[in-house]
């Protein structure tokens, strides 16, 4: 970084350089001409009336004229003949008749005093002034340390305003690199430099959630897998003593699929939070999907008696992923209709508001302490652990919809209703 900043610095300090001779040269241009202008404007007249003033009265009448010149005109002046001897005085100021100039155009100051002299048209007298230029380059001096100023502190502000901002940058990828996944960066520009930070923000929360969901997949199978994998152990070495093969060999099959099951179950979650840039989004009518989950899930119902009300409008658009917003209702219907008692019946209430998209599923069991009621959307959490180990569930359901539904920025939510557990899933209705 440091060699951007000197980078930034020399094209300034290069582009300045060029910048303050074109400044001088146009300068000088401009005061070249009008100390000429200032000059030549009244030099014609002054020589003539001199010229008038000493063929009428000689020398004290020149001089009357030009000391007359002087108190109210800056500078002295002096008329000499065309060999340069003073009329007045007799002094020889020949060599004052033709002034030099300075590299800059400009008549060669001294002491203050610049050197102009006027020939009349015959040749015969010349008019020789010493007098303060009008306006000199020293007078810009100010100004010139005005715009050096200013032009520095641009310098350093637009090499700040880049430098900086990419030092932050470089700062949040190094730390990312490090292992914080949840470093971002904050910024709110909208140039290029903000292009980048934003881009970056992305890609690091797709490497966040696809390295995250990778972990939680690695601990939750690590987890899960202990005890079915020693109960089919001890299944497998049955197969070996157990006098009837049969049973032992089936009670090895019930442990596979139960570790298929779990598997499935496990990739099916993951799938859900995956990268962010694979899921379809596309408008869908969540009433109708909402029929079809329920459609699908009826044998299940039919075979408990649980009868499924439905209680929705006629239709109902979103934008949203139609896949991961199928798992979240059939898991939330399915863990209804698992808990409901029979004979009973299960209620999907869908409506909406001015922002949200609403479906309710309700059952009529027995419902869930009031302290698990956040944690029966967290993986494997099992209110009744003895009894879930014994059924087909493995405890993902509820925690497979949340992360559906927080995938399409939505909630869930879980409470007692007095009797049975009624869960709400608020989606927003345009994305």
């Amino acid at each position: 970084m440091r060699t951007l900043y000197l980078r930034i610095a020399a094209t300034f300090a290069l582009a300045f350089v060029f910048s303050f001779i074109a400044m001088l040269v146009v300068t000088a241009e401009l005061l070249g001409r009008s100390t000429k202008e200032y000059f030549e404007g009244s030099l014609k007249l002054q020589l003539q009336e001199a010229r008038g003033a000493y063929e009428k009265g000689g020398p004290s009448e020149l001089k009357s004229y030009l000391d007359m010149v002087d108190s109210a005109l800056k500078g002295t002046r002096s008329l000499t003949d065309a060999d340069g001897r003073d009329l007045v005085s007799g002094a020889d100021r020949s060599a004052v008749r033709f002034p030099q100039f300075n590299f800059l155009g400009l008549p060669k100051s001294v002491n203050g005093q610049v050197t102009i002299a006027k020939r009349s048209a015959d040749g015969r007298f010349y008019l020789i002034v010493s007098a303060p230029p009008p306006i000199a380059l020293s007078q810009f001096t100010p100004y010139f340390v005005i715009i050096i100023g200013l032009t520095g502190v641009l310098a350093w502000g637009l090499s700040a305003g880049i430098v900086v901002p990419l030092l932050k940058v470089a700062g949040t990828v190094e730390q990312f690199g490090k292992g914080d996944l949840s470093a971002r960066i904050q910024m709110t520009r909208q140039d290029e430099i903000g292009d980048v930070a934003r881009a970056f923000n992305s890609m690091a929360q797709r490497i966040e959630t696809l390295l995250t969901a990778e972990r939680r997949l690695l601990q939750d199978v690590s987890h899960e897998l202990r005890s079915p994998l020693a109960r089919l152990s001890f299944a497998v070495e049955l197969t070996r003593t157990a006098p009837d093969r049969v049973v032992a060999a089936n009670r090895v099959r019930r442990e596979v699929e139960r570790l298929n099951r779990l598997i499935s179950t496990l990739v099916e979650m993951t799938s859900a939070e995956g990268d962010p840039a694979s899921r379809k989004t596309e408008r869908l009518d969540l009433v109708a999907l909402a029929r079809e989950i329920i459609e699908d899930c009826a044998i299940e119902a039919e075979a408990r008696s649980v009868a499924i009300q439905v209680d929705a409008p006629f239709s109902l658009h979103i934008v949203g992923d139609p896949e991961l917003l199928r798992r979240a209702i059939e898991n939330v219907l399915r863990n209804a209709i698992r808990f409901t008692p029979n004979d009973s019946q299960v209620s999907v209430v869908i409506s909406e508001t001015r922002d949200l998209s609403v479906i309710r599923v309700g059952d009529q069991g027995p419902g869930v302490p009031d302290e698990f009621l956040l944690r029966i959307f967290d993986p494997f959490f099992r209110v009744d652990e003895s009894r879930e180990r014994t059924g087909d569930s493995v405890g993902l359901g509820l925690s497979i919809a949340r992360r559906a539904v927080l995938l399409h920025h939505g909630s869930v939510v879980a409470e007692n209703a007095h009797p049975g557990l009624r869960v709400t899933i608020s989606i927003p209705r345009v994305q």
